[in-house]
């Protein structure tokens, strides 16, 4: 099987002041073990690696540039 990538740029909304975590969640939902989930911030988003680590992801961090912060989420295969 597979491993499925979804990739989601939050930079705009949040420059737009449009909190992105219900799109967050939703791009998360239906990965399975295995999958990947990456994330481009304006910052280090620290409270979000305690939700989906909750959720059964493990997470890689990225400084590309200033404002502009990439996460690795993977979801581990022993999660529910």
């Amino acid at each position: 099987m597979d491993k499925r990538i979804v990739e989601l740029d939050v930079r705009e909304d949040l420059k737009n002041k449009i909190e992105p975590f219900q799109k967050i969640m939703e791009a998360v939902k239906n990965l399975s073990a295995g999958d990947v989930f990456i994330l481009h911030a304006p910052f280090k988003p620290a409270p979000l690696f305690t939700v989906l680590k909750a959720k059964g992801f493990e997470h890689e961090v990225e400084e590309i540039e200033k404002k502009h912060w990439k996460v690795t989420f993977t979801k581990k295969g022993d999660a529910k």
